[in-house]
């Protein structure tokens, strides 16, 4: 069986919008992820700051990777998202996932998404389906 690491490695190398995003994992174990990004010019909106969707997608992706840790394959079915502070150029975004309940067929995870100062800029709420599907390569 494959270890979470190599889970999560695997699903980032599949990855072209988290590569593009340019996440890295950072720390990975069964129902946790930690992931960050630096915030680049493409990635603000019209008010110079980051776009919204940026948070929100550093958080989907390490839901993304939290929740498949087990080896079998999970995806989300619902999501939400608060933004508590702006994000800046040049920010480094850190988004923790942290599970907060697994079923059979659910599990649901929070996320937090820190800038470099350990401010909170984000909350994110996801839960996933758990699917019967191993992780197989």
């Amino acid at each position: 069986m494959k270890t979470p690491f190599e889970i999560a490695s695997h699903m980032l190398s599949q990855d072209a919008f988290s590569h593009w995003l340019g996440i890295d994992l950072s720390e990975v174990r069964s129902g946790y992820c930690k992931a960050q990004l630096v915030v680049r010019p493409e990635m603000l909106n019209g008010f110079h700051i980051a776009h919204g969707g940026i948070a929100y997608s550093l958080a989907d992706s390490a839901l993304a990777f939290a929740s498949n840790t087990y080896g079998i394959q999970c995806v989300s079915i619902e999501t939400s998202i608060s933004h508590v502070l702006k994000v800046e150029l040049n920010d480094v975004l850190i988004a923790e996932a942290v599970e907060v309940y697994r079923g059979k067929k659910t599990a649901i995870y929070e996320v937090r998404v820190q800038n470099q100062h350990n401010d909170l800029v984000a909350l994110f709420k996801g839960t996933v389906f758990i699917t019967q599907k191993e992780w197989e390569f």
